[in-house]
């Protein structure tokens, strides 16, 4: 079986074409260097001389705040580019694995949204994503959609490594402590992604660490954990102004994963322990 990667150097690919290999399944890489997912000829002719069985789209503009001001390459990325890769997809017969985000959903309440909540998004980040769950949805009949939040690994930069290096620089961080959701760590979602994509239960999905907790309390047990005394100061998002708006309630219900028979990540706390083990 070949799979294909987008975005397969960026902070999910990297671990998603990893888990792939260990897996027995060859990962053809397609960063930008290897395919531009928005040049639609350039996708239908990497897609058909592939030779690949499916495509996990990990590919994405994901800076929240820039997405606010750079809405036309923000779309042209998270929609038009997705909407190219279902196409060919359909034609080719592939299975399309897209990773999508709880900023789909209002972000208000506290209860875990379900795959099927109503979708309104509270920034343009969230309103090219869900564009891009409807250009699957309406064009690829073999998907998968898989929401995650507040994403860190190894690679690139995450909430978890800007916290490191500020308590290296800083006695005190400010930390939001009104926004509620769920770390996810990328190897053990990589785990995940490679075994639906190997498989047929298609559908909505919703995959995060288990457990909840606010931004700064996840700030405080990275410090705890690693050993840092840096002092994490709870603030509310009215006193941590941002471009975008954030939503307060991320809490996402995996009742669509134990549904399909498939096992729940690892708890939040024990992944942040992994990662720090890793990362020294």
């Amino acid at each position: 079986m070949k799979i294909i990667v987008t975005g397969a150097k960026g902070q999910l690919g990297t671990d998603v074409v990893a888990q792939l290999e260990a897996n027995g399944i060859t990962a053809i890489a397609a960063d930008l260097q290897e395919l531009d997912i928005t040049d639609a000829a350039a996708v239908e002719k990497f897609i058909a001389s592939s030779g690949a069985q499916g495509v996990i789209h990990c590919a994405a503009f994901t800076n929240v705040d820039a997405a606010e001001s750079e809405t036309d390459i923000c779309r042209k990325i998270n929609y038009e580019g997705t909407l190219n890769l279902a196409l060919s997809c359909e034609k080719h017969g592939l299975k399309l694995l897209y990773t999508s985000t709880d900023y789909v959903f209002s972000g208000e309440g506290s209860e875990p949204f379900e795959t099927f909540s109503p979708k309104m998004p509270c920034n343009f980040y969230g309103i090219s994503k869900l564009e891009g769950e409807k250009a699957v949805e309406q064009n690829c009949s073999r998907h998968f959609i898989v929401r995650i939040s507040w994403v860190f690994g190894e690679n690139g930069k995450n909430f978890v490594k800007t916290m490191l290096r500020l308590a290296k620089e800083r006695s005190e961080i400010t930390v939001v402590c009104d926004q509620i959701g769920s770390p996810t760590y990328t190897k053990d979602l990589a785990k995940l992604l490679c075994e639906m994509i190997a498989g047929e239960k298609y559908g909505v999905y919703h995959a995060t660490n288990e457990g909840i907790c606010s931004w700064a309390e996840f700030a405080q047990t990275i410090m705890e954990y690693s050993g840092n005394e840096t002092k994490i100061i709870p603030v509310t998002s009215a006193e941590y102004k941002s471009v975008a708006a954030r939503p307060s309630n991320s809490r996402l219900s995996k009742k669509s994963l134990d549904e399909n028979g498939f096992e729940r990540l690892p708890p939040w706390q024990d992944a942040l322990r992994q990662f720090l083990k890793n990362v020294n």
